[in-house]
């Protein structure tokens, strides 16, 4: 049955917001038939409490100003909420779009259209005093960054003969932060394994960047884009990734064997509406995909040795004039010659300082550090490119943060940061950034540097001294970074990269003055740290203890021996010799020695969390030796 997509409600914007206004919409549009309140975790979780909207609406303005009540102890927010101290309000954010979400597979008799429940974003308080939750972070931050950019502006106008556009702080009325997310995923038909060699060919082989997308993922991805355009989202595109082989149409007609890598892009807008947004349509994208018989994934590392999912996210600032126009403060007046405004080398000059203290944020799971290898466009070196001249913007993938520019539109002018992924917290990250964003703009500033001093600031080699920037790091390369250096010459000169979710929160406790930048001492802000560095350390943890150890068993069992003596050659049993004496180390135990894997759980038991980080590595080395082992020995069997 085809829907009338013109017959429903999508959007409920800021301006609609009030009660009477809110009604008539609801009134209208009888095929919702639920509301639900939207906090957000510090685990990235959102609520869904649905409420019938006859209920809602007979509450509207006590729900409106006072929210309703969720047990907080279920949610993630440990060290906040305790079962002894579990109250926390959901209140709505007024400031933001409001999305209907419908459910294509249950079909409202009266409208014949399908049940709608509108989604409100919303703030999460505790006990009636603390805001915390990911929205709150995001908020408090960027609230920071611009009271702290115009602090700063005013105490140096000097700084606006560099800026194109405008003359003096007194001409700005408003900063506004802009971002914006790109969305990869792997999508699947529901019972197909993936054959790696075969995955890896096509990759190499770029068959299938921006190919055409046939059968069913042509279709739910033309139904996905359209029914995002409903949402006003400002959809740019979507197309096919580089990771997928081609699908296969079976003997029934269907194509029923589909393994593809899709990303999907749209505008960008301020950083909690974009967190917001890229929410929502991960859930559409989920069900509409699935109305199509296809299972979709967001995990970063879907699958060992093939390109992962990552989630592209850009940083700006535009200021408002009360002229009404509008500049972007990281453009240079010499745009010729000129690649930034002290603004714009400052804030990313901030980010690549500081990144140790903001990557706990953007890689906080198993899956994440999986992504990150050498090799599939996933960056693991904190250095920027910048583009050859002022002239030549620079497209070079393999950096962490990238200046994004064009010369015929200053407002795009931008950061793009490669190393998020689908199941990065992008409330905390973003926000965490224009935090940190704000310290290297106070330095550059402080320090009264024109932009070709912090050109070459920010180009220093490894030893040089630096106002800013650590003496014995170096942060730009037009290099691809992965050919150009070796992996001793990448870590020496752009730092070594942390393996593990373990070794990434330490920098939490390494890096004090750093965390400060963020949280500025407010205590409310140190406690949502510390809360989502407890909640995603016992996700690792308990990940690895019940699920990837498990895995692991279940694949060293996998890797059983194929061969007969009859009719085994010496390099089979050779081979078979180096694959089993590999099983054993990983899973075997005996009295007196126990298995690598074993002996991860033990520590685990005892809250030895160093040694299982070392051991996870171990772990993750020795199964990629197994699997490619395993795979040389069955391939010689006939």
């Amino acid at each position: 049955m085809r829907i009338d997509l013109n017959k429903m409600l999508f959007t409920i914007g800021p301006e609609e917001h009030d009660p009477d206004t809110i009604k008539a919409i609801l009134q209208q549009h009888q095929e919702v038939r639920f509301v639900s309140l939207t906090g957000v975790d510090l685990a990235n979780h959102s609520t869904d409490e649905k409420i019938p909207v006859n209920t809602f609406l007979e509450d509207l303005e006590k729900v409106l100003k006072e929210g309703v009540q969720t047990d907080g102890s279920s949610v993630a927010l440990p060290i906040i909420a305790a079962l002894s101290d579990a109250r926390v309000d959901i209140l709505p954010d007024m400031s933001v779009n409001w999305y209907v979400e419908y459910n294509y597979g249950n079909i409202d008799y009266e409208t014949s259209l399908p049940v709608g429940t509108l989604r409100i974003p919303s703030f999460l308080r505790h006990n009636n005093e603390k805001f915390v939750g990911s929205r709150e972070f995001n908020n408090k931050c960027t609230q920071s960054f611009k009271e702290g950019v115009m602090e700063t502006l005013k105490a140096h106008p000097e700084v606006f003969k560099y800026i194109d556009g405008v003359d003096s702080p007194d001409e700005i009325e408003s900063l506004d932060l802009t971002s914006a997310t790109e969305l990869e995923f792997w999508v699947k038909t529901p019972d197909d394994k993936a054959d790696r060699a075969q995955l890896f060919t096509s990759q190499e082989l770029k068959e299938q960047y921006w190919k055409r997308t046939v059968g069913p993922v042509g279709t739910a991805l033309e139904d996905t884009l359209i029914i995002l355009d409903k949402y006003g989202f400002g959809v740019e595109m979507g197309h096919k990734e580089v990771g997928g082989i081609r699908a296969k149409m079976g003997n029934s007609g269907n194509y029923d064997h589909i393994m593809e890598q899709l990303e999907i892009d749209w505008k960008y807008a301020s950083p909690i509406q974009a967190c917001d947004n890229e929410a929502q349509v991960k859930h559409i994208v989920r069900d509409v995909f699935r109305a199509n018989n296809l299972e979709v994934t967001f995990l970063a590392k879907p699958m060992d040795g093939v390109a992962g999912n990552g989630e592209h996210t850009h940083l700006g600032m535009t200021a408002k004039l009360k002229d009404g126009r509008r500049v972007n403060l990281f453009v240079p007046r010499d745009k010729e010659n000129e690649y930034m405004s002290p603004v714009g080398f400052g804030a990313l000059m901030g980010l690549l300082r500081n990144y140790e203290i903001l990557n706990p944020f953007v890689s906080a799971t198993h899956d994440a550090f999986a992504r990150l290898k050498p090799g599939y466009e996933a960056p693991v070196c904190v250095v920027t490119s910048l583009g050859r001249s002022a002239k030549e913007p620079s497209r070079n993938r393999t950096v962490l943060a990238g200046l994004v520019r064009d010369m015929n539109n200053p407002l795009a002018t931008r950061f793009e940061m490669r190393s998020p992924n689908p199941h990065s917290n992008t409330y905390l990250l973003t926000g965490a950034a224009y935090m940190l964003m704000l310290d290297g703009i106070k330095a550059a500033l402080d320090a009264g540097k024109t932009p070709k001093e912090l050109e070459a600031s920010i180009s220093k080699k490894a030893g040089e001294e630096d106002f800013y920037l650590e003496k014995d790091r170096q942060y730009r390369s037009e290099e691809n970074v992965f050919d150009f250096y070796s992996a001793e010459e990448r870590e020496r000169l752009f730092g070594k990269a942390p393996a593990t979710v373990w070794e990434n929160f330490k920098a939490l406790d390494e890096h004090p003055e750093m965390l400060e930048k963020i949280t500025q001492g407010d205590p409310v802000m140190e406690l949502i740290v510390k809360s989502f560095r407890e909640q995603l350390t016992t996700k690792w943890y308990t990940e690895l203890h019940d699920r990837l150890i498990p895995n692991t068993m279940d694949f060293v069992r996998s890797c059983s021996r194929k061969h007969n003596e009859t009719e085994a050659t010496d390099y089979d049993i050779m081979n078979w010799r180096r694959v089993d004496n590999l099983r054993r180390s990983l899973g075997k135990d005996h009295l007196e020695s126990m298995s690598l894997l074993t002996r991860t759980k033990i520590a685990i038991d005892e809250e030895n969390f160093d040694l299982v980080s070392e051991l996870e590595i171990e772990i993750q080395k020795k199964t990629e030796e197994l699997r490619e082992l395993y795979t040389t020995y069955t391939k010689n069997l006939f």
